[in-house]
């Protein structure tokens, strides 16, 4: 490898580093929905370059997380009302599709990545490994859909519903909901190949937390 390839190599590093970072922050709240992005404010929080937080932003326009405001400004996305509601209706959309796919299709080595996705999710519970644990239960019910596209696409849509989940999370009405039942209660109809069972548990664990949501964006923005 020549010192051209190495520093190509560093430099991908960094803004994958920063990437990973700001992404981490506007999901979790850290950088608020709207709020104007500072690079250089940005650049010494993080204890990076200017260029990679620059390029990681760029990326996470294309995530939808970030927006561009002028030829060289950038902001957290906005939260909004109706912003979530189009979130859901895509969600549960294009999951019930995709659902249903990995069930027609159901194999051993599927059910056996499901069983093993769903005992790491209730390992992690109250750990902080439960976000990573918890999509990657969601994606492997997913996964055997043979479709990388419309798999990605519902990866996005998990990451930009985390931003409104959280504003929940923090409330006691939200932990009130028993959250490994209904998680149970897809797994079982997934494992057992009902899909009509299975989607409904689905798109009723999704619109549980939606009702709950928009409630709240209400609030917030009246």
């Amino acid at each position: 490898m020549n010192m051209i390839e190495i520093a190509r190599g560093k430099e991908t590093s960094a803004t994958r580093a920063a990437y990973l970072l700001v992404r981490d922050m506007i999901l979790t709240g850290a950088l608020p929905a709207g709020e104007k992005i500072k690079i250089e404010a940005l650049r010494k929080r993080l204890d990076m370059g200017a260029s990679p937080v620059r390029e990681a932003l760029s990326l996470l326009t294309s995530d939808m997380l970030v927006e561009r405001i002028d030829q060289r400004g950038f902001r957290a996305a906005p939260a909004s009302h109706a912003n979530f509601a189009e979130i859901l209706k895509l969600r549960c959309a294009l999951e019930d599709m995709a659902l249903r796919q990995s069930i027609e299709r159901a194999t051993p080595e599927w059910e056996e990545r499901l069983v093993l996705a769903h005992h790491h999710m209730n390992r992690a519970k109250e750990s902080a490994t439960f976000e990573d644990a918890h999509k990657a239960f969601h994606r492997a019910l997913l996964d055997n859909a043979a479709s990388p596209m419309m798999e990605r696409y519902c990866s996005q849509l998990y990451d930009l519903n985390i931003r409104y989940r959280n504003l929940a999370a923090s409330e006691k009405t939200y932990q009130r909901r028993d959250i490994s039942t209904e998680h149970a209660e897809i797994f079982e109809a997934a494992v057992q190949r009902d899909a009509d069972k299975a989607s409904t548990a689905l798109l009723s664990h999704y619109r549980l937390t939606g009702d709950y949501l928009a409630k709240q964006l209400a609030g917030l923005q009246g």
